[in-house]
C-alpha cells in the first residue's frame, strides 16, 4: 500500500510501524505536524506535548527505561533546551530504542537562528541519519530504533524544513509491536554520578568504533555508480538539489552520516578524478574528510549560510567547472510577485499592547511566538527577540542597569511562558527588579498552529487536562501586582501599562482574548468607514491591520482615506477606539448617504 505523506507525516508512520510506545515533543516548526498525525492517526501511539523539549526528552527518556521505544520531536533550537539531558543520555544509553528527532530550518523560514544540529551528533557521539524524502523519512525512523537497541544508544534523525514538509509517495511497511522490554534496575548504568559516569564514558568511546565499523556496511550509505569522472559526496534534502542539476553524476549518498564511513569515502574518492562535496549550512562533511587528509571542496563553491536549492547548486558546480551553464529550467521567474510581509492577523488580541507600547516608548524585551511579529512597521515596539523564555530575563538585566529610564517591560505569551518563562519571573521576583511583564495569553501555542499547552484545558489526544491558573502561579511566585487587562480595551491597556511601569517591585499584567484563528475563527460584526466621515488621518493605517486598506478616495491633501475590507475585520474595535473622527463605526449602524 502507499500514500502520499509529507516527510513529518512519514516520521510519524514509521514510529507507528515500529512499535513505538511513547511520542513526545514540544511544537516547533517545521517539526510540528509529526506529533500532531501521530495523535490523529495512530492513536495507538500515546501521544503528548510537554511544557518545554527539555522536559519532553527527559519524557521519553523514562519511557526507554521502562521498556517502550520512545519518539521524542523538536525543531533544532529546541535541542538547545534538550541539550541538557541530551548529552548524558549518550552515556546511560537505552532500554527499549530512543530516537529523537530534529528539525533544522535553513534559510530561518520560522526561526530566530539558522544552526546545523548535525554537529550536536558528533558533540554527544550519537549515530545520526538523514533522510532525503518522505520513503527515506518512514524507512530510516524504523531503522533508527534497531540502530538504537543493538548499539544501546539514542539515535538522532535530522530533517531539514524541505524534507519536513514536502510530500511524496511512501510505500508503508508492516506494522510491529516492538520489542518486549521491561525496566530492569541498573544504577550503574542510569545514575550518572561521577564514578558511574566515568565508566559509561568509556562506553561511549567504544560504541563509537563499532558504529564507525557499522557506517562502512549499512546500505544507509550508498554509492551511485554512473560512470562520471565527477564524484559527488552529498546527503539529505542536498542529494535531491544535486541530483536535479547533475543525474548522471556518480554519488556517495550518505543517509548514516555520523560516524562518517571515512573508508568509504577514501575509497569513493579514489576511483574519481573530481570530487565535491554538497552539503546545507555547515561543512559537516567537508570538515571530517579533509580532516582525514583529502583534498575536496565545498563550501568554497556553495556557502555555509542559508538553504540549498537546485539553482543555488548549480550556480556553485558553474564556478567549480562542473557545468558550463545553468539550466533554464532551474531559473526562477519571480517578476511581479507581490511581497507578503509578515503581519498580525486581523483582530489578533496582542496589537492593542504594541499600540500602547509604542505610544509610551518604553524598552520591550521580547520572546519567541506571533508577537514578536510587533517589532514590524508601523508597530515597531519590540527591542530584542533571543529565545523561548528570554524576555524576562533580558527586561531584568535591562532594568538593573537602567537601560531606559522610562521603564522596562517583557512581553511573553501563555505558552512561552510555560515553556521557560516561569523562571525569569521568579528571578524578577527574588532579585527585586521593578520590571512589568506583559502575559499575552491568547489561549494556544498560536504561531505553530494551535497547539494544546497545560494551561488550555486539553492535551494533545484530545483528553481533558488541568487547566494551569496563570494569576495563580504568578502570585505564589510572589508577585503581588497582578492586573488583568482586555486586550481589545486600548484605553485600559494603556493607562495599566503607565501605572505598572512607575511601580518600584515587578508586576504582571495579563491579558485575556482568545487567539482569532483558534480553535476557531472568531468574526464578529465586523466595522465600516464612514468616509464621510475619515478625514485621511492614518491613525488607523498605523495600527497595522491588514483588513484596513486605503481607498480610493482622499482628503483635500490628496492621502487616501481608509476603508475595511469586512471579509477579514474580525470586529475586535481598536481602529474604532483610535479614529478621532469617529469615521469607523460597526457594519449595522452605517447608513451609506441617500439612504
Amino acid at each position: 500500500m502507499r500514500e502520499l505523506l509529507s516527510g513529518n507525516e512519514a516520521v510519524a508512520r514509521g514510529a507507528y510501524e515500529a512499535g513505538v510506545k511513547m511520542a513526545v515533543g514540544y511544537p516547533g516548526t517545521p517539526s510540528t505536524e509529526i506529533l500532531e498525525t501521530l495523535a490523529m492517526r495512530y492513536r495507538s501511539v500515546y501521544s503528548q506535548w510537554s511544557p518545554n523539549e527539555k522536559v519532553a526528552y527527559e519524557v521519553g527518556i523514562g519511557a526507554s527505561i521502562g521498556g517502550g521505544r520512545a519518539l521524542v520531536t523538536m525543531k533544532h533550537v529546541g535541542l538547545n533546551v534538550a541539550a541538557d539531558p541530551f548529552m548524558t543520555h549518550a552515556y546511560t544509553g537505552v532500554n527499549a530504542g530512543f530516537v529523537v528527532i530534529t528539525a533544522d530550518d535553513p534559510e530561518m523560514h520560522s526561526s530566530q537562528n539558522e544552526q546545523d544540529n548535525r554537529i550536536f551528533a558528533r558533540f554527544a557521539q550519537v549515530p545520526l541519519l538523514e533522510p532525503s524524502n518522505s520513503q527515506e523519512a518512514k524507512d530510516m525512523v524504523v531503522t533508527a530504533y534497531e540502530i538504537s537497541e543493538i548499539f544501546d544508544t539514542p539515535v538522532m534523525v535530522r530533517l531539514t524544513t524541505r524534507v519536513s514538509h514536502s510530500k511524496g509517495i511512501v510505500t508503508l511497511g508492516e506494522v510491529t509491536e516492538g520489542p518486549d522490554k521491561k525496566f530492569i534496575k541498573d544504577p550503574a548504568k542510569y545514575v550518572m554520578i561521577p564514578s558511574n559516569a566515568r565508566g559509561r564514558h568509556a562506553v561511549v568511546r567504544g560504541r563509537l568504533q563499532l558504529l564507525k565499523r557499522f557506517a562502512e556496511d549499512t546500505p544507509l550509505n550508498i554509492v551511485e555508480c554512473n560512470g562520471s569522472k565527477l564524484g559527488i559526496i552529498t546527503g539529505g534534502i542536498s542529494y535531491q538539489y544535486a541530483k536535479e542539476v547533475l543525474p548522471d553524476a556518480d554519488y556517495l549518498k550518505l543517509g548514516f552520516s555520523y560516524p562518517l564511513p571515512m573508508k568509504k569515502i577514501a575509497d569513493f574518492i579514489a576511483s574519481h578524478e573530481q570530487v565535491i562535496v554538497v552539503e546545507e549550512l555547515e561543512p559537516f562533511y567537508e570538515d571530517q574528510i579533509k580532516a582525514a587528509g583529502f583534498h575536496i571542496e565545498g563550501k568554497k563553491y556553495f556557502g555555509a549560510q542559508g538553504e540549498l536549492s537546485p539553482i543555488r547548486v548549480a550556480e556553485g558546480l558553474k564556478e567549480a567547472g562542473f557545468i558550463d551553464e545553468i539550466p533554464l529550467a532551474l531559473i526562477p521567474h519571480q517578476e511581479g510577485m507581490f511581497p507578503r510581509p509578515p503581519v498580525l492577523c486581523p483582530g489578533c488580541p496582542h496589537r492593542g499592547a504594541f499600540m500602547a507600547l509604542k505610544k509610551l516608548g518604553v524598552a520591550v524585551a521580547g520572546d519567541i511566538g506571533c508577537y514578536t511579529l510587533g517589532v514590524m512597521q508601523p508597530l515597531n515596539a519590540l527591542d530584542t527577540c533571543i529565545c523561548m523564555g528570554a524576555s524576562i530575563g533580558n527586561a531584568i538585566g535591562m532594568e538593573k542597569v537602567k537601560g531606559s529610564k522610562k521603564g522596562t517591560v517583557a512581553v511573553i505569551g501563555d505558552s512561552t511562558f510555560l515553556h521557560s518563562g516561569v523562571t525569569g519571573l521568579m528571578d524578577a521576583v527574588y532579585n527585586h527588579s521593578n520590571v512589568t511583564i506583559i502575559i499575552l495569553d491568547n489561549r494556544a501555542t498560536a504561531m505553530t498552529g494551535g497547539q494544546q499547552h497545560p494551561a488550555t484545558g486539553k492535551t494533545l489526544m484530545g483528553d481533558d487536562a488541568h487547566e494551569i491558573d496563570i494569576p495563580s502561579l504568578c502570585k505564589a511566585l510572589g508577585v503581588k501586582n497582578y492586573r488583568e487587562v482586555d486586550a481589545y480595551d486600548y484605553e485600559q491597556m494603556l493607562t495599566t501599562i503607565k501605572e505598572e511601569i512607575e511601580r518600584e517591585e515587578p508586576s504582571v499584567i495579563h491579558t485575556s482574548r482568545p487567539c482569532v484563528l483558534m480553535p476557531k475563527r472568531i468574526m464578529d460584526e465586523p466595522y465600516v468607514v464612514d468616509l464621510e466621515l475619515c478625514n485621511g488621518c492614518s491613525a488607523c493605517f498605523r495600527i497595522a491591520c491588514p483588513a484596513i486598506v486605503a481607498s480610493k478616495e482622499t482628503n483635500e491633501h490628496g492621502r487616501p482615506k481608509a476603508e475595511i475590507d469586512v471579509t477579514l475585520c474580525t470586529g475586535c474595535s481598536l481602529c474604532a477606539q483610535i479614529c478621532p473622527t469617529e469615521a469607523i463605526i460597526l457594519q449595522s449602524k452605517f447608513v451609506p448617504e441617500g439612504v
